[in-house]
């Protein structure tokens, strides 16, 4: 490996943002190159996929290795609080497209994303730490760090960064700022859930609701293997008051929502328990002087619609076409064709988030259905994923119409 080389644009990190750019950046003859601090397979949570994210896949032309997997199908969310359930089909929603996704792995998911890379021409390399990065008016400079500990320079026509928590730029270069939500803490593990197809779906993910504390909320995804993802989010202080250690918290919180516990009654854990706090941040800027920050990178909000892979992926989607542009050395207004779009989506899904924790939007979820069905139908496309779709007054009006509707149900 050159002490030095030359790129059109370097990714930095191989998840599902940076991979699917990188796929569509070299389909289009970009000289790409991703780097990657981990070795993959590696395991991640953010594994239930929304119905918006599979448009995405087919224009990266990746959907037919996704689909030909195998993973456990998604057609909607089961919501329960006590002995009440309310369950959302996706198909059932405003916005034309995809009704059915899937729940994966992201282990496997991911691999499979970044196996497209390199068949396209693009470069792909495991085990890359950024140490570094300057910029100058035509190109960006990254230091970098291979796993065997030696340092090179990539110098690069544009960088995109993909690196989700790790929020590669907006640490270096002093971008990172507090999302304004609570601080929260999740708990996660993979189970051998035994559930029985008469339990429960398993072409749903289940958000259970803690029946005293209701800011508390557990994720059930079932996977295409009989196995689970299992989770439990809570601010930190409700999390250490049921126990020391990660798993006794985990369990003791499941056995407080009764209806969870007995679905659980034969699971087995298949890893160890594992936790993540703090992780609500945001970058101050989604773009700069020859680089844009993708997914989680510029912003993540919460867990609990999965709105993290979407709005990724989303993001891959919209850089594409401005990074082209800015190769062929045209003038790009990169906050009016990149960030403002992104924000669209990112705020729809914030409002939501808001509502969730504010009690609005469980009063709606929970509701007994009503005649008005393309209300409905408006609420089920946000929940899809469907955050960017402006002829939707949930969309183009969130705050406003969630409380509205939130305010009938008084």
């Amino acid at each position: 490996m050159a002490a030095h080389e030359t790129r059109d644009v370097a990714v930095i990190g191989a998840g599902p943002a940076g991979a699917v750019a990188a796929v569509m950046l070299a389909r289009r003859g970009t000289d790409v190159l991703v780097l990657e601090r981990e070795t993959f397979p590696r395991f991640s949570i953010g594994e239930s996929l929304l119905p918006q994210s599979m448009p995405v896949l087919e224009r990266a032309g990746v959907i037919g290795a996704v689909t030909d997997h195998g993973f456990q199908l998604k057609n909607g969310a089961s919501f329960r609080r006590g002995p009440k359930t309310s369950v959302i089909d996706f198909r059932e929603k405003y916005t034309e497209g995809w009704g059915t996704t899937f729940q994966v792995q992201r282990a496997t998911f991911d691999k499979i994303l970044a196996d497209q890379i390199e068949p396209v021409g693009g470069a792909l390399r495991f085990g890359q730490t950024i140490t570094g990065v300057a910029f100058d008016a035509r190109s960006a400079v990254l230091n970098v760090r291979d796993r065997a500990g030696r340092d090179y320079e990539v110098r690069a026509r544009f960088v995109l960064d993909a690196s989700g928590f790790g929020r590669v730029l907006p640490r270096l270069l002093g971008l990172e700022e507090d999302a304004k939500l609570t601080n929260r803490q999740a708990l996660f593990v993979h189970v051998r859930d035994r559930i029985t197809d008469e339990q429960f779906d398993r072409n749903k993910i289940l958000i259970t609701v803690h029946p005293d504390e209701p800011d508390i909320w557990y994720w059930l995804i079932p996977f295409s293997d009989g196995t689970s993802s299992l989770g439990v989010v809570g601010r930190p202080a409700q999390v250490a008051a049921r126990g020391t250690g990660h798993r006794d918290q985990l369990w003791g919180l499941v056995t407080e929502a009764v209806e969870l516990k007995q679905l659980l009654n034969d699971a087995e854990e298949t890893r160890d328990v594992g936790s993540i706090a703090g992780y609500s941040r945001r970058a101050s800027a989604l773009h700069g002087r020859n680089y844009a920050l993708l997914g989680n990178a510029g912003e993540f909000l919460d867990p609990v619609f999965s709105s993290g892979v979407t709005i990724a992926l989303k993001s891959a989607d919209l850089v594409v076409d401005p990074v082209m542009r800015h190769l062929a050395g045209k003038t790009v207004d990169w906050e009016e064709e990149y960030s403002k779009s992104l924000r669209v989506g990112i705020d729809t899904f914030r409002h939501f988030v808001q509502a969730w924790y504010d009690g609005s939007l469980q009063k709606i979820i929970f509701s007994t259905p009503g005649d008005n069905h393309s209300i409905q139908r408006m609420v089920v496309s946000v929940l899809a994923g469907y955050a960017w779709d402006q002829s939707n007054p949930f969309v183009s009006e969130t705050e406003r119409y969630l409380s509205a509707l939130a305010g009938q149900l008084s």
